[in-house]
């Protein structure tokens, strides 16, 4: 396993960001784990994913040449994203946008730097039924830029509707936008975590129960 993907995955728990149990999805699955991306609460643990983030996007080669966050867990992931790079010597602008269009003062939906003519990279925490991104595309799209990839902490690899197709949300948005999308850590990446870890070892075969009944089948 990378290194990032693996540091990634202390740091989530550590920050009881990744959690095991039972957990009621929004699709109303019973899920083992959940993923929150606002446990990571503190300027050293945001510091800590930032770097993480920014490892993944740097081994995928993806060019850009700004960041956007889609409200509201975006934002500071972005943000924080936006100053790791800086601290490695490359200064991005940032955007962001607001979920309701402002009337007063600068107005519009945007916050930050212009995106017209730009290749704009996405950074979020998770791809769930792929609704956020889809809007966050086309808020680029009518500001002028061009979407250049999105970049998500955790790909949980699980099918939509495993009755119509076992693609998962994020194969879907990539394949439907013709865009890659990286992730910092996938649930291959926690089994293979869980099952080098004797704390986790118990967890394993919840994990893997729930990839038989869920998990997308296909690559990536």
């Amino acid at each position: 396993m990378d290194d990032h993907r693996s540091r990634f995955l202390q740091l989530a728990l550590r920050a009881d960001a990744l959690r095991f149990g039972e957990f009621t999805l929004k699709s109303g699955r019973s899920s083992p784990y959940f993923f929150n991306a606002g446990r990571f609460d503190s300027g050293a643990a945001l510091a800590g994913l930032a770097g993480c983030y920014a490892d993944a996007i740097e081994q995928a080669g993806i060019g850009f040449d700004v960041l956007f966050g889609p409200a509201y867990k975006g934002i500071p992931l972005a943000t924080a994203l936006a100053c790791e790079f800086a601290r490695r010597g490359r200064d991005l602008p940032l955007a962001f946008n607001r979920k309701e269009a402002k009337a007063h003062g600068e107005g519009g939906l945007l916050i930050g730097a212009p995106l017209a003519g730009r290749r704009v990279l996405i950074v979020d925490d998770v791809i769930t039924a792929g609704t956020a991104i889809r809007e966050a595309l086309a808020i680029i799209a009518d500001a002028g830029g061009t979407a250049a990839g999105i970049v998500i902490a955790l790909d949980r690899q699980e099918a939509v509707d495993p009755a119509v197709s076992r693609r998962s949300a994020a194969q879907t948005v990539a394949i439907e936008q013709g865009l890659p999308v990286v992730s910092v850590a996938t649930l291959g990446d926690l089994l293979a975590y869980a099952g080098a870890s004797p704390e986790l070892a118990v967890q394993r075969e919840r994990l893997l129960d729930y990839r038989q009944a869920y998990g997308s089948d296909l690559p990536g």
